[in-house]
């Protein structure tokens, strides 16, 4: 294993140290792994996600302007323990309550449910929203029905969006529940991914094996194949993603999302692929977005959302963001 780390055991803290130091807007709350955005906004809604580490940019990269408010991080692909949640909504709360958007994994639905009760007890109104986009599964031995993936980049941007245009937690959390709505995704695995404190893959994919459907954790996907194009890997996520959700005649925002260790020449090349398909189907892209935005340490393949679009959509996806790992001007 080669990795460039210090020790496996402080791989999160310090990594939350090199983001404060690289970004003196934000403040990292030790003992607690939280990234908190250094000035709070007075007299707004806040907003809080988190999980595992290991997904980075997701989710200390999106504390900022226009985005989160605070980011709790958990162990490497572990949820954060209630004590950290606790101090990511203390951080984000200025008095108009708090968002906690949350992935589909019971880990984390469990102990930030645990939070919410705690700080509304302390006189936080705290609402909740679960982000549920991958379409690669209906249930897993992982969480209660679909697992929450790269989608949740797009919740976090337009409840971020809302909360920073003055809106109430009421609106910010319909806003956030339009989004999961019309948000789907679709992965691919082609390499496993090496915990830092393991030392071995998590799992094994041999030379011409591909896992379609595969979750950011290395849960199991739908289908194993052989290595193909990208034009094809490109039909068979959309193919998946159209089977589970109408988005004819509509527009939407795409995001081709890296899980660690492919190229951005791979993930480009999927876009132009995707965007052409698209194009068939009479699905006009309206925004798109190629990178890194949920990894899985340094697991080889990618994923694809898509997000069907409204006037309130589209004004909410192009307001500014400035964040570490996501900006919009």
């Amino acid at each position: 294993m080669k990795k460039l780390i210090n020790c496996p055991d402080d791989v999160v803290s310090e990594m939350l140290m090199g983001i404060e130091k690289a970004h003196p807007e934000l403040i990292y709350h030790r003992e607690v792994e939280v990234i908190s955005r250094r000035e709070k906004t007075v007299n707004k809604v806040g907003i809080v996600s988190g999980g595992g580490s290991g997904h980075e940019p997701a989710h200390a990269g999106y504390v900022g302007y226009g985005m989160l408010d605070a980011a709790v991080s958990g162990n490497v692909f572990a949820s954060p323990s209630p004590d950290r949640i606790i101090k990511g909504i203390q951080e984000a709360n200025t008095g108009q309550g708090v968002l906690l958007i949350i992935k589909n994994y019971s880990g984390d639905i469990m102990n930030f449910e645990m939070a919410k009760d705690i700080a509304e007890m302390d006189g936080i109104e705290v609402e909740v929203v679960v982000v549920r986009d991958d379409v690669a599964v209906e249930d897993s031995s992982y969480s209660a029905g679909r697992r929450g993936i790269a989608g949740t980049v797009f919740v976090h941007k337009v409840a971020g969006a809302k909360a920073q245009m003055g809106g109430s937690l009421q609106e910010v959390k319909a806003a956030a529940e339009k989004a999961i709505e019309h948000v789907n995704s679709m992965g691919l695995a082609m390499s496993p991914c090496i915990l830092p404190g393991v030392g071995t893959p998590g799992f094994v994919l041999g030379d011409d094996d591909v896992e379609i459907g595969m979750g950011i954790h290395g849960e199991p996907g739908v289908f194993h194949t052989n290595v193909k194009t990208a034009k094809e890997f490109s039909e068979i996520l959309i193919d998946k993603i159209l089977e589970d959700y109408d988005y004819s005649d509509s527009e939407v925002a795409v995001m081709v999302n890296g899980l660690g260790s492919t190229p951005l020449m791979e993930l480009y090349i999927m876009y132009n692929d995707v965007e052409a398909f698209l194009k068939e189907k009479n699905i006009k892209v309206y925004k798109s977005f190629v990178g890194n935005f949920m990894t899985a340490l340094e697991m080889g393949g990618c994923s694809i959302s898509l997000m069907k679009l409204d006037d309130e959509l589209k004004e909410l996806l192009d307001y500014e963001a400035d964040t570490p790992g996501f900006k919009v001007r």
